[in-house]
């Protein structure tokens, strides 16, 4: 029953080295534990700064792209635009260039056409001149009194005359 109802003496003992126990508990540990817990709040909290102070920048560097992302986009409509541009320009130049040129073949090709055209009729004149002069010649030497004689004489001329 000892063990249920301890002693006076028991309890003055545990008190006193309750009481020594506490103390040298007080003097060297609970300043430790203390600064130790202090600190872990302290870097814990610092830790929330640094996620606030991240996630902040974060949001920023987000902005930011987004905005270098739309003046990227817009650059690259304005140069799209610019390309076209160009692209159309020199297509239009292209075909007034091959327009002109196209005129300038007709031109060239009529005016040797015409060109070779006098020249066909200046041979031509001269053939029959020269063709009219042999035969002024032919019937000048050969002097037939009639008719018949001479339209004769002419056809047979004409068939033995032969045009290039």
């Amino acid at each position: 029953m000892e063990l249920v109802k301890p002693g006076i003496g028991l309890l003055f003992w545990m008190t006193i080295t309750f009481s020594i126990v506490l103390y040298i508990l007080t003097k060297f540990a609970w300043k430790p534990i203390l600064n130790s817990i202090r600190e872990r709040e302290s870097s814990i909290n610092e830790a929330i700064n640094a996620a606030d102070n991240a996630r902040k920048q974060m949001e920023s560097l987000k902005a930011d792209n987004e905005k270098l992302l739309a003046q990227a986009r817009a650059e690259r409509e304005r140069m799209l635009k610019e390309a076209n541009e160009m692209k159309d320009s020199i297509i239009a130049q292209a075909k007034r260039s091959a327009d002109e040129e196209g005129r300038k073949i007709i031109t060239n090709a009529k005016d040797s056409i015409e060109r070779e055209k006098l020249n066909a009729l200046n041979e031509l004149k001269t053939q029959v001149a020269v063709l009219s002069v042999d035969m002024a010649e032919k019937i000048l030497r050969k002097k037939m009194d009639d008719r018949t004689q001479q339209e004769a004489f002419v056809n047979d001329n004409l068939k033995s005359i032969k045009l290039n």
